[in-house]
């Protein structure tokens, strides 16, 4: 059984968004709480992927969120690590600490615990970010832990594909 993040539209994916990245001359780094690098390891399941991967961060406590991509306390006080806010921060943390062009976060609850009545288990948002604009979007997800991780790879890469479809090749 493949584990999640693994699959085989993982990697389809994972190449459409390396050709993506490489016809417009960008790295791609990753931001990942709920998803523990499941993202970070599609891409790198893909070979020659270090020509447009520049790294990717696992920060699943706020502390690392904190330390590592510059997430404000006040951000996670206020608005929690699962959140609209705290995504967009990650993400342009994530591109602050690294030489990346492009940055994807994702932060959620992929349960079977920790859900409330005002944040459910499945709920994740993303965000994708480059230096002139950051996109976030929340999904409701269902399934179970590795059902929901899984979709939340593919989603963050289906994100990147298209936020760089929208872009003019950067010269």
């Amino acid at each position: 059984m493949e584990r999640p993040g693994a699959g085989a539209g993982d990697a389809a994916l994972a190449r459409q968004v390396g050709a993506a990245l490489k016809a417009q001359g960008m790295t791609l780094v990753t931001a990942e709480s709920c998803t523990g690098g499941g993202v970070a390891q599609a891409v790198t399941r893909i070979s020659g992927s270090s020509d447009w991967f520049d790294r990717g961060f696992v920060t699943y406590s706020n502390a690392s969120k904190e330390e590592m991509l510059g997430v404000s306390p006040e951000t996670l006080e206020q608005h929690g690590a699962v959140s609209e806010a705290t995504v967009r921060e990650m993400a342009q943390g994530a591109l602050q600490y690294s030489s990346a062009q492009i940055a994807l976060s994702v932060s959620g609850i992929a349960g079977p615990t920790g859900g409330t009545p005002e944040k459910p288990v499945g709920m994740v948002w993303f965000a994708w970010a480059t230096n002139h604009d950051v996109q976030a979007v929340r999904h409701q997800l269902s399934g179970d832990r590795d059902a929901i991780r899984a979709k939340s790879v593919q989603i963050a890469l289906q994100g990147v594909i298209n936020m760089l479809n929208g872009m003019t090749k950067i010269a």
